[in-house]
Order: C-alpha cells, then sequence, then structure tokens
C-alpha cells in the first residue's frame, strides 16, 4: 500500500481536500495529512482524522505517538508529499526554505516526489514572485496540477481555482507509479564535463554544469532505483540518497562507469565526455615565452562505443548535443553506437543545452522519435525515463535481459574518484 502525505494550507479550496483524501483511499493509498494552522480556520483537523483515520500533524513540536519526530518520521514514510490545495505562502517557504511550521519543515525532511495543487487570487497566481517561486520548484522537480480557470471565491473571474480532484488524484497515482516503476534496478548515469589537463594550472573542457544529468540520477532515485551517479567537475550540491562517484578525467570516467556497469539495468551516458586530450600534459606550468602555442591531441576513449559493442543487457541511453542538423546526426550516432536511444538536442537554441535549467529535445529510438518542447531539465528526465520504460515494456524489460558485461578487452580496475555515498 502506497503511503501519501496529504498537505492541506490556508485558502478556500481547503474543503476540497477531504475529497482528494477520499479518493486516494479508494485507490488502496494510505493517507496521512499535515495542516498548516491557517488551515485548520477552513477545516477542521478532526475531519481530517476521522476520514484518515490517523493523527493530524499540525504542530511540529508534539511528538508523535510513538515519541518520533514527526517532520523526520512521516517524511521518510511517505511515498508521495502531495500539497492541495497550496497557496502562494506555501510556495514561497518551499521555494526558499524556510521551514517555520509542520508542513514547510516536512516538505525539507522528505526526499519522496512532491507534487502541488496551487490555488489562490487570479492576480496572485500571475504576480512575478509567484511564477519565479513555481519555476524555482519545477527545476527542483516538484510537480504541478495546474489550477483552473473560473469564477474564484474571491468573486474574480481567472485563473487560480483548485484543479477538479478527479486531476488532482490522477496525477497522484501517476506520480506513484513513476516512483515504483524502477524499484529493484540499478542505473548508472554519468553527468557533467570532464577536464583534460595541459600543465597543473590550464586545462581543456566543455560548459556543460552537469544538469542534465543530476536530474536524470534524481529522477531513477525518486522511481525506486538504486543509483550511482559518475559526475566529472561540477559545481553542483551532491544529491542525497544516491551514490557519488568523482572523476575529472574521460579517461577517470571510462574507468568508472565500466566499473560500476555489471549488474546495471540502465546507462544513461549524459556527461560531455571530452573527445580529445592534451597528448603529453606538461607536469610544470608552461612559462609564456613563444608566440605561439601549439598542443597535440589525442582521442578519448569512447565510453558509449565500448559499452554499445558490448552492452548484454543494459539498456544504453545516450546524448547528442548538436548545433545543427540534429535529428540527422543524432540518428547516425544511435546506430553507429549501438544505442537503445538517444536524446539529440539543439545546444545552440536559447534557453536549452549547457548550462541551463531547462532543455529542449527529440528522443529517437528505433521505432521512431519524440520531440519534447522546452520544459525544465527534470521534466525532461522524466519525459526520457518514461520512453525507456514504454521501449521496455515492449520487448526489452529486465526481465528479458541479461546483466551487463564488461567490454571485451576491458581489464578490471579499481575504482578511482569514488566519493561518500551522499
Amino acid at each position: 500500500m502506497a503511503t501519501v502525505v496529504l498537505g492541506v494550507t490556508g485558502c478556500i479550496g481547503a474543503y476540497k481536500a477531504c475529497e482528494v483524501l477520499r479518493e486516494l483511499q479508494k485507490h488502496d493509498v494510505d493517507v496521512h495529512v499535515v495542516m498548516t494552522g491557517n488551515a485548520a480556520r477552513f477545516v477542521s483537523p478532526m475531519t481530517m482524522e476521522a476520514l484518515s483515520r490517523h493523527p493530524v500533524f499540525l504542530d511540529q513540536y508534539v511528538l508523535g505517538p510513538e515519541s518520533d519526530i514527526r517532520h523526520v518520521s512521516l517524511a521518510d514514510g511517505a511515498d508521495l508529499l502531495l500539497v492541495a490545495p497550496a497557496t502562494a505562502n506555501i510556495l514561497g517557504k518551499f521555494a526558499r526554505g524556510i521551514a517555520d511550521d509542520a508542513l514547510s519543515t516536512l516538505y525539507t525532511a522528505t526526499t519522496a516526489p512532491v507534487l502541488v495543487a496551487p490555488a489562490m487570487n487570479v492576480n496572485m497566481f500571475a504576480h512575478p514572485a509567484v511564477a519565479e517561486n513555481m519555476e524555482i520548484l519545477r527545476a527542483r522537480g516538484v510537480g504541478f496540477v495546474e489550477p483552473g480557470t473560473g469564477y474564484l471565491a474571491c468573486g474574480w473571474l481567472g485563473k487560480g481555482r483548485l484543479a477538479e480532484v478527479g486531476d488532482i488524484v490522477a496525477a497522484a497515482m501517476a506520480a506513484l507509479s513513476r516512483k515504483r516503476g524502477m524499484a529493484g534496478e540499478t542505473v548508472v548515469v554519468t553527468a557533467g564535463p570532464t577536464v583534460e589537463d595541459i600543465d597543473p594550472v590550464r586545462f581543456v573542457s566543455n560548459r556543460s554544469s552537469g544538469r542534465m544529468g543530476y536530474r536524470l540520477a534524481e529522477a531513477a532515485r525518486d522511481r525506486g532505483a538504486r543509483v550511482v551517479l559518475v559526475a566529472g567537475p561540477t559545481a553542483l550540491p551532491d544529491p542525497a540518497g544516491l551514490e557519488l562517484v568523482r572523476v575529472r578525467s574521460a579517461a577517470e570516467m571510462a574507468r568508472a562507469v565500466m566499473d560500476h556497469l555489471q549488474g546495471a539495468s540502465v546507462l544513461a551516458m549524459a556527461a560531455a565526455v571530452a573527445d580529445y586530450r592534451p597528448e603529453a600534459p606538461s607536469p610544470t606550468k608552461i612559462k609564456k615565452k613563444a608566440e605561439r602555442l601549439s598542443l597535440s591531441l589525442v582521442r578519448n576513449p569512447d565510453i558509449l562505443e565500448a559499452v554499445g559493442a558490448s552492452k548484454g543487457g543494459c539498456f544504453v541511453l545516450g546524448f547528442a548535443a548538436e548545433t545543427e542538423d540534429i535529428v540527422r546526426n543524432a540518428r547516425q550516432k544511435r546506430a553507429a553506437k549501438n544505442l537503445d536511444l538517444i536524446v539529440a538536442n539543439d545546444v545552440s537554441r536559447k534557453g536549452a543545452g549547457f548550462d541551463t535549467d531547462t532543455n529542449a529535445a527529440v528522443l529517437i529510438d528505433a521505432a521512431g522519435e519524440i520531440e519534447v518542447p522546452l520544459v525544465t531539465k527534470r521534466e525532461l528526465a522524466e519525459r526520457i525515463w518514461d520512453r525507456v520504460a514504454d521501449l521496455r515494456r515492449k520487448g526489452t524489460g529486465i526481465e528479458a535481459r541479461k546483466p551487463a558485461r564488461r567490454p571485451k578487452g576491458q581489464p578490471t580496475v579499481r575504482r578511482e574518484g569514488r566519493g561518500a555515498k551522499s
């Protein structure tokens, strides 16, 4: 039985939370309710307690029935945090990390997927501060059930009315289905750039921030997978709940991937691996003397090519960062490297590609193409994993595949650059 923590905040739409609770129970969901103080002005905590058959979490300073710290125990046991209705106030707290009541404290403590259904006055919903907070939350992976348009309780007409109960419950059940979809699997994800040293001071690299790979790793984690994230140098905070392996160069990334590939069901190569490296890095700083300096570069190992040639049962997903003939070049890359799926994107497009929170892509596999418009990288990650699940259900599922095996001729190597589990 899935467990949903239902957050209720203070607005007139709070009465619909009772209906949401009952509909979730019809889907065999165990619902625990957490309310803000203002929500209790609209709906009685006793009503929620009677419907849920659990004590309502209202005061973060009161211990639970077994003397547990409730914002931690509820957060840890949740399969989904659903906030319906979500006011402008709670969206601001979630976005800015303010934890000053039971609900906002629980939000900061949970690693479960989060889904919110905003409800507020039309002008409030359109306010730049609210829009910015929603974008921050979307970039973190928070899902939204968009409010409806119509007459509001304040008498205004416009967008801001709490979504219909059926839509909220359907979105919650879809989120729960996603969460259970990769349980028991091991997924290896690569992210970020690689760095190839010229001398102790200078290096060759690229513009990758690592965001796409991190969002893929987090989405797989939230679907129940054991995730190994092999990351080049990035400025991103370490994601919780997965194994992080830090590497620097393409060679280190290749060794780390091969070292963790045994038994993995999926490899997602989102890293921007340097194609070339200096042939002979200088052990000392190169002094500025000559008018010109020439570097001799040699090819780096092609990780995707090596895995694609001997992938066994591992589903291999690659990326194609292109600036022209996007689809054609990606198709050729998918075929040449024996990939199950490739994600092609135009890195020259504004708002997409490197060092942004958004992206647009074309998902290409043997069956055809799916175009994804400009969305947050977390949303793109979800759509990628949805496509992976669809393809595997159609004949390449985990039950029909053998574990990945080390590419022929690849020696066993010790693990380098391992980070602590976070």
